[in-house]
């Protein structure tokens, strides 16, 4: 027997995994060169070569118990203020080691925050098109996700909708840029008018409403684009940071907390963030990969890899009538459906053997996601099913 909170989440499993089993399933049948899986986000860009030899390094030449061992629940502290001195240096700001939290990936992060912010019945506010996991993040401290619609015309925050969302019970926004699955990246201004509007709300409920970025596509930026850093609009921010892309380290579960150095009760989060990673099981974060990735903050991987084949996919795309606002980052495309029914329509793109997630599963029905880290010679290779399956509807 089990709960019954998790036979409704086992029942509404993630549909990005179904997918993927499904892709593994077709491969048998027709061959994995034939079957077209654009359904996970897995890098498929290898993590620098400096990433190995950082590996290597540690293990030949640091203490195995101290390098395996326990440590503070909040990570190591040479690591957090090595962290904490490259973050201050990259976003101008004088952020110290008591403000970063090494955490069990993105999701590790998130969920310590959560637990450390919420009570039931609180309100979790996101932006569509969003992460599903979100929504079960937030059941998992009895907390409401509420989805405020989407601008499906620029995937920009939807100011004026929040506005009308936002009430007593609302104790974070979160948002996630780059974004996923749209690719597009919040511009200054939109996160100028959010600030604002979260500061009003805050005074005119005497509440205090934390703002979350969740920003694991951070560093897979193209043509130049900048990702504004949301600790300069608003106080009460935490970033959750993630290497599983910006290093194709998804596998490792290594990413960090940064906490705004003014967030209000500043002593009191950061405490509990620290029991947070013991009490939900984490601990602490993967000791190993603190060390190496602290050895590695100014690694990258080839984001023109991703470039290309984003270039390919959507040029393609669009020659052949499908609509889509061109991403700015992260490996996500997100067309619009040519018919409302975003799950029928995936379902027909199987015969084609190309595996597609439905907006539905992002909270935006009437359009799908494409995840376009895989090979360019697979992107190629796929474009002529596309062909078909856009004739469908013609």
């Amino acid at each position: 027997m089990i709960s019954n909170k998790m036979q409704s989440l086992v029942a509404n499993s993630s549909v990005i995994r179904a997918m993927f089993d499904e892709g593994k399933r077709l491969s048998k049948i027709y061959g994995e060169e034939n079957v077209f899986d654009f359904s996970l986000g897995n890098p498929n860009v290898e993590p620098p070569e400096v990433i190995k030899d950082s590996i290597k390094d540690i293990l030949d030449n640091e203490v195995a118990t101290y390098v395996h061992g326990y440590m503070n629940n909040s990570g190591f502290e040479d690591v957090r203020t090595t962290i904490a001195e490259h973050e201050s240096k990259k976003h101008g700001m004088n952020i110290s080691f008591e403000s970063i939290v090494m955490t069990v990936g993105a999701a590790g992060g998130l969920n310590i925050i959560f637990k450390t912010l919420l009570n039931p019945g609180d309100e979790v506010i996101t932006f569509a098109p969003f992460f599903g996991e979100y929504r079960a993040y937030a059941s998992n401290y009895d907390a409401n996700l509420v989805v405020v619609e989407p601008d499906i015309d620029t995937f920009e925050p939807n100011i004026e909708a929040l506005k009308s969302a936002i009430t007593p019970k609302t104790k974070i926004v979160i948002v996630n840029s780059p974004n996923n699955p749209t690719g597009v990246i919040y511009s200054d201004e939109a996160l100028t008018k959010l600030a604002k509007v979260l500061k009003q709300k805050e005074e005119e409920l005497g509440i205090d409403i934390f703002l979350i970025s969740d920003e694991p596509y951070r560093e897979i930026v193209y043509d130049n684009a900048e990702v504004p850093c949301l600790l300069k609009y608003y106080k009460n921010t935490i970033i959750g940071y993630s290497y599983s892309k910006s290093l194709s380290l998804p596998g490792e579960r290594i990413g960090y907390l940064v906490v705004h150095p003014e967030i209000a009760d500043f002593a009191d989060v950061m405490g509990s963030l620290n029991v947070a990673n013991r009490i939900l099981g984490f601990v602490n974060a993967p000791s190993l990969f603190q060390r190496v990735v602290a050895k590695n903050l100014n690694a990258e991987v080839d984001v023109n890899v991703y470039k290309k084949n984003r270039d390919a996919l959507y040029n393609h795309l669009v020659s052949i009538g499908f609509e889509c606002v061109k991403p700015q980052g992260a490996f996500y495309l997100f067309p619009r459906s040519p018919i409302a029914d975003d799950k029928k329509f995936c379902e027909d793109a199987k015969q084609f053997n190309l595996l597609l997630v439905p907006g539905s599963a992002f909270g935006c029905p009437g359009h799908f996601r494409l995840s376009y880290c895989i090979s360019y010679e697979k992107i190629i290779n796929s474009l002529p099913a596309f062909d078909k399956l856009i004739a469908l509807y013609k």
